[in-house]
C-alpha cells in the first residue's frame, strides 16, 4: 500500500529537501507545497522511471566506491603530468570496449564510471551489439585498456547486480 503511494522514497526526500532549499525560507506553506510535490512528482514519473538492478553485494559495492574513487584521484594525478608535458606523447585513442553485462541500466553504469575517470569518456553504450565506446586521452595499448576496464570496473560491477 505504502510502496503505490510513495514509489521512490528517497526520490520524494531528495525532492522535498531540494525544494525547501531553493526556496530560501521555511514556512507552513513551502513545506507543504515541497511536501506535495515531493509525494505527486514520482507518481507522475513512475512510468518513464526503469527498475534498477538488483543489488546483491552491497559491502562489496561500498569497496568498489572507494576504489573508483581512488582511481579518479590517482587518474586525476596522471591526467595532469600528461597534460603538462609534451602534446607529442600522448596517444589518444576511440575504444570499443566488448561488454558482458547485458542490462542496460547496468551498462550505463559502467558507462558512467568509465567517464569520471579523467582521461577516459564513454561514448557510447551500443546495446545492439553490447559495446561500449571510450575516447581515451592517452591509450598507446588499446587492449591494455580494454582489460582494466572490464577487470577493474566491468567485473566487480556483474557481482555486485549479479548479472
Amino acid at each position: 500500500m505504502i510502496r503505490r503511494l510513495i514509489p521512490r522514497p528517497l526520490l520524494s526526500i531528495t525532492l522535498f529537501i531540494l525544494w525547501v532549499v531553493l526556496n530560501n525560507e521555511v514556512s507552513i506553506a513551502t513545506m507543504m507545497l515541497g511536501f506535495l510535490l515531493a509525494l505527486t512528482m514520482p507518481l507522475v514519473v513512475r512510468p518513464f522511471w526503469p527498475d534498477g538492478p538488483r543489488l546483491v553485494r552491497p559491502g562489496m559495492a561500498f569497496s568498489f566506491a572507494l576504489r573508483v574513487l581512488t582511481d579518479i584521484v590517482v587518474a586525476n594525478w596522471s591526467v595532469s603530468r600528461r597534460v603538462v608535458g609534451p602534446i607529442r606523447n600522448l596517444s589518444p585513442a576511440f575504444v570499443e570496449v566488448p561488454l558482458d553485462v547485458r542490462d542496460p541500466f547496468v551498462a550505463t553504469i559502467l558507462a558512467s564510471i568509465v567517464s569520471l575517470t579523467p582521461g577516459t569518456v564513454s561514448i557510447d553504450v551500443d546495446q545492439n551489439h553490447w559495446v561500449l565506446k571510450v575516447h581515451a586521452l592517452d591509450a598507446p595499448d588499446h587492449e591494455a585498456l580494454v582489460h582494466q576496464i572490464k577487470w577493474r570496473y566491468e567485473k566487480p560491477i556483474r557481482e555486485i547486480f549479479a548479472c
